[in-house]
């Protein structure tokens, strides 16, 4: 019983689209939670104080900051290892496959941002809030590629994750 478990997660975790289906189930919880009476645990989880002390140096801040600043650097300091290996020895490593790309990770970010400054550059309060569009990710879209699988041409893969590691490094 205890073997056909493990092969069962095992198979799961080998999957190409086993991201692609955590990333839409982690979607799904987190909209449920968030419209459901479970919504201020969760509140009170991620503002529950973390710290960490090393003789008289410490940081002490809420669950959430260390998710947003201390695991968001680890993802940002993998993807920037990923960009460097896939220019150096990639599928970015001609130059006529960079542009393409950066190009598309540029606009994905000025038109959005373009588009909140036009509607919100009367309040000198929201025109703060700019980067918020700009930064809109493609994690959803890179995980319906990994759904569909060997149904999408290779080239819109390797494009697609380019613009997301071009746009994630933005």
């Amino acid at each position: 019983m205890q073997k056909d478990k493990e092969s069962i997660i095992t198979s799961f975790l080998k999957m190409e689209s086993t991201g692609g289906i955590l990333l839409f189930c982690s979607a799904v919880l987190a909209i449920v939670i968030a419209n459901s009476v479970f919504d201020p645990y969760y509140k009170l989880f991620i503002s529950t104080p973390v710290e960490i002390r090393v003789g008289t140096l410490e940081i002490a801040k809420p669950l959430l900051l260390w998710i947003n600043d201390g695991l968001m650097a680890i993802f940002f300091f993998g993807v920037g290892l990923e960009l460097k290996r896939e220019v150096l020895v990639g599928e970015l490593s001609e130059k006529s496959k960079i542009i393409l790309p950066g190009i598309g990770a540029v606009g994905g970010m000025l038109i959005p941002a373009l588009i909140y400054l036009y509607f919100n550059g009367n309040d000198s309060v929201a025109v703060k809030g700019w980067a918020i569009p700009a930064a809109t990710d493609i994690a959803f879209a890179l995980g319906v590629l990994t759904l569909l699988g060997s149904r999408v041409p290779s080239p819109i893969k390797i494009f697609l994750t380019s613009l997301a590691i071009f746009d994630d490094i933005g």
